[in-house]
Order: structure tokens, then sequence, then C-alpha cells
């Protein structure tokens, strides 16, 4: 659930409120009764999970091939 900004119009309260997504936006500031407006947020930054965000994850280690005849067997 993101957390919305909110400022009231009348006295200039600035809040917060987390929500949910499809939940009516708050229209009563909680200090003065008077009328908010949502505020434009920048939104979360990103969140890096999972591979593929190290710069050894891109490279590609070399496959040693072993020839048979360069084993030399176990006594």
């Amino acid at each position: 659930m993101p957390t919305y900004d909110y400022k009231c119009n009348v006295c200039g309260y600035s809040f917060e409120m987390f929500q949910k997504m499809n939940d009516e936006p708050i229209n009563v500031c909680p200090k003065c009764n008077g009328n908010v407006k949502r505020l434009i947020g920048t939104g979360a930054g990103p969140i890096f999970k999972g591979t593929g965000f190290y710069q050894t994850d891109y490279k590609n280690s070399p496959q040693k091939s072993v020839n048979k005849t360069d084993v030399k067997p176990v006594k």
C-alpha cells in the first residue's frame, strides 16, 4: 500500500496517509477541517532484488574443457 502526501488549502498543514490504491482520497484536514489536496509524489526509489545487479552477474566465466588425455589417474 502506498503512502500519499496531502496538503491543506486552508492552514497549509502537510501530512502523509497510508492508504490502499483504490481508497478515496482524503478531503478533510485533520487539524482544521479545511479542504486538502493530494500532492503528486516522487514515489519510492527502485528496489533491486534478484540477480543481474552486480558486475559479476554479467561476466561469463570461461568454461574449462578437460581432455581425457590430460587427466592423470589417481592411485
